[in-house]
């Protein structure tokens, strides 16, 4: 199973924001839409960083209140790393333990495809365990 079947199912919408967009919109954007990211664009679409409820939590305990004032550029992660429609779930999961993201954005010839969560690798995991269970179950019964 690879990251394409991910994002056929789930879409490929990814809320983005430009770098100089304030921290109390970002904070905004994540309460109202009910996500965990959002991917920080260049002016001409590329990706140059990556906003988490993490990041935005570090930030509030290190600088209070009045970092919402403030660009997201100064508190993004800006080596952002990503994955590729073509990465298979194991590969996906390896990233996301060995780094702890619970986001990563999808790439596909330098351009922004899509995003995909934890939950929805782990979805997609446990649908795939249930189905080969499901197999092997009925090859039992018929053998």
């Amino acid at each position: 199973m690879t990251v394409a079947s991910i994002l056929s199912g789930k879409g490929r919408d990814v809320v983005t924001a430009g770098t100089n967009t304030p921290l109390s919109t970002i904070v905004g954007t994540l309460a109202a839409r009910g996500i965990g990211a959002i991917v920080i664009t260049e002016d001409n679409g590329g990706v140059c960083g990556i906003i988490s409820e993490r990041d935005v939590v570090r930030e509030l305990a290190e600088n209070g209140v009045e970092m919402l004032d403030q660009p997201v550029s100064v508190c993004m992660t800006r080596k952002v790393l990503s994955c590729g429609e073509n990465d298979t779930i194991n590969q996906v999961m390896t990233i996301m333990t060995e780094h702890r993201f619970r986001h990563l954005p999808v790439i596909t010839g330098g351009r922004l495809a899509g995003i995909i969560s934890i939950g929805d690798v782990v979805k997609r995991r446990m649908e795939q365990i249930e189905r080969d269970a499901e197999e092997l179950r009925n090859y039992i019964a018929t053998a």
